[in-house]
């Protein structure tokens, strides 16, 4: 699923998926700066912590709305199908290294990068795909 297509729902996507990558990188950097700079505490602190997860939300909805407006069948099968790889792969990586910390004490993971594990099991899942729809 390319940006350069002719299909309007793709490009509409790839607007979105764009927009709420950027707004995620831009409010964690931002934010993370804030901490440092200020330290901000009590409601401000929670309210500005949380502030990421509302890009990641835009996220989602990107992609419901491309779930819904796609007219391809099999585009919306393949998007499914990566969501999946992302979903399975996050729980493959979290329950086996959670084993990891209860078992061999190795260093906790931080709960904030699933999101970017997700997207790059998504990443995994692309060749896959296109290797069995050649």
């Amino acid at each position: 699923m390319g940006c350069m297509t002719k299909n309007p729902a793709v490009r509409r996507f790839c607007y979105r998926t764009l927009a709420a990558s950027s707004a995620y990188i831009v409010l964690t950097i931002l934010i993370a700066l804030i901490f440092y700079k200020f330290r901000p505490h009590g409601p401000l602190a929670y309210f500005l912590a949380v502030l990421p997860a509302v890009a990641i939300l835009g996220n989602i909805i990107a992609i419901g709305l491309y779930l819904i407006e796609d007219k391809d069948e099999v585009q919306r099968s393949l998007m499914v199908e990566l969501l999946l790889w992302g979903l399975g792969g996050v729980l493959v990586f979290t329950s086996a290294w959670g084993s990891l910390e209860t078992f061999t004490h190795i260093r906790h993971f931080n709960p904030t990068y699933t999101y970017t594990v997700f997207w790059l099991c998504v990443g995994i899942g692309v060749p896959f795909l296109q290797r069995r729809y050649r």
